[in-house]
Formats: structure tokens, C-alpha cells, sequence
């Protein structure tokens, strides 16, 4: 079964590829859509946490998990490049040798540079709303920020890896699904997993730290500390996509890919 999704992994890339090709500010265009779209699951996974943290509830990751699925929902049928999910896409097809390596590592920084442009952007216009203002409601974000600047280099890169392991499954599984309610369903689950788990995903890490920093924060959050976070855990993230999907799934599946194009 996991052969069909993989001819539209292939397809996926080269479609990609073709975008970045007529366009590279559209594609850079397309990459700032997918962080701000995962910048909205991060408000509104912190803003329904946040009123259970206030009142030390147990609930609070697990509702704030339960929310953040929005955000794949929004990059899977709105659009967006997402580095995360091109860890697969571009790994796999280049493995297949249908894009060539030099090109895949070239669509690989572009979309990461464009997160990061999204990111930036989607802050400023948060920072604009006040809705984070007041202490009452970015507690529970300062503190998640935090936690994350401080935890141990050698933690955050084992975190990272499972975690994108885990998301490209959310985008590849639901491939061969047919009815969007059952992918839809499927990639939120996926998500709340690697939420509830507490792994680490660099554009989602990138958006929260990018919105933590425009607010009133306090000296243990700084941009060092983005920095600190985000090389561990993009080198996890990218080992999780590349290696444990993309060379996994060619290893294998090669006797039966090649037996096709026999």
C-alpha cells in the first residue's frame, strides 16, 4: 500500500521543485505561509493551555496538543513549504533520482529561510493584535519558551528526531486515505502525539520563540537561546525526516519499486 503513497511523495517533490524553479520568490512566498500557518495552532494551542495553566490544571498540555492540530490541517489543504516535511519529500526523491542532490539541498534551505521570514512576519502581526500582552495570557507561552532554551543540547536532538519521524508519518500515512474527514482526523492525532510528547519541531520552535521575543519576556529568554534551541534540534529534525522516512521507506521498498519500472 505505502508503494502509491510513495509515487505521490515523488510527485509532490517534483512539484515543488517546479515552483522553485519558475519562481524562487514565490517559493520563499509559500515557505512564509507554512510557518504562519503553524504560528496559528501555536496561539491557539497556547491560548486554550493558557487558561488551564492558570489554574494549574493537568489538562493544560493536553488540551493545548489537542489544538495545535489546526496547524496541519491549514499547511496539508492551504498550501505551504514546510521544511520539516521537505526532509522527506526532497531525501526520498533524490534517493530515487529524480531530483538531484545538490538541487534537493538547495529547495531544502530555501524553505527553511522562508519558515523563518513566516515566522518573523506572523510575530509582528501577533505583537500588533495585543493578545499576548497581558500576564494572564502569555504565561503559559513564556514558560514553555523557556523550558526549551534551557533544556540539555544532547535532550533537544533526540527529541527532534522522533519528532519529525513522527510529523512526516502524519503527512504520509493519511496519502492513501480517500476521505478527507479520515486524513484530517489522522494527521491531528499524529500531531497531538508529538505534541503531548513533548519532541521538538523547529518551525513550530521558530514560531514560538519568534512570538515569545516581541513580547514582555523575561532575561532567560533571548535570542541566544533561540539559537541554542534551534541548531539541535534542525539537525534532529532533519535526521528524522531524511533518514528514518526517506532512506527507511526507499530501503525498504526498492525490490518492488524497481520490479515496476522493470
Amino acid at each position: 500500500m505505502e508503494q502509491k503513497s510513495l509515487l505521490k511523495v515523488e510527485q509532490l517533490a517534483l512539484k515543488k521543485q517546479k515552483i522553485y524553479q519558475q519562481s524562487l520568490v514565490r517559493y520563499l512566498s509559500r515557505s512564509a505561509l507554512a510557518s504562519m500557518f503553524i504560528g496559528f495552532g501555536v496561539i491557539v494551542a497556547f491560548r486554550t493551555g493558557g487558561f488551564f495553566y492558570l489554574e494549574h490544571s493537568p489538562f493544560t498540555y493536553p488540551m493545548a496538543a489537542l489544538t495545535f492540530g489546526a496547524a496541519i490541517i491549514l499547511i496539508s489543504y492551504g498550501g505551504g513549504d514546510l521544511f520539516t516535511g521537505n526532509t522527506f519529500y526532497f531525501t526520498y526523491a533524490a534517493l530515487r533520482r529524480k531530483i538531484r542532490w545538490p538541487q534537493a539541498t538547495r529547495l531544502l534551505a530555501t524553505s527553511y529561510i522562508g519558515n523563518i521570514l513566516g515566522a518573523v512576519v506572523f510575530a509582528g502581526l501577533i505583537y500588533m493584535t495585543g493578545l499576548f500582552r497581558d500576564n494572564s495570557v502569555n504565561g503559559f507561552l513564556l514558560s514553555v519558551v523557556e523550558k526549551k532554551m534551557q533544556a540539555p543540547v544532547l535532550e533537544l536532538f533526540f527529541r527532534a528526531i522522533l519528532c519529525n519521524w513522527l510529523v512526516c508519518l502524519a503527512f504520509f500515512i493519511p496519502m492513501s486515505f480517500r476521505n478527507d474527514g479520515a486524513k484530517m482526523f489522522a494527521m491531528m492525532l499524529f500531531v497531538f502525539c508529538f505534541f503531548i510528547s513533548g519532541y521538538e519541531h523547529s518551525i513550530a520552535n521558530m514560531c514560538t520563540f519568534a512570538i515569545a521575543l516581541v513580547l514582555h519576556h523575561p532575561g532567560t529568554i533571548s535570542f541566544e537561546g533561540v539559537v541554542y534551541n534551534l541548531i539541535p534540534v534542525t539537525i534532529g529534525n532533519f535526521i528524522g525526516g531524511s533518514v528514518l522516512m526517506a532512506v527507511m521507506y526507499h530501503y525498504v521498498n526498492k525490490p518492488f519499486l524497481d520490479e515496476k519500472e522493470g
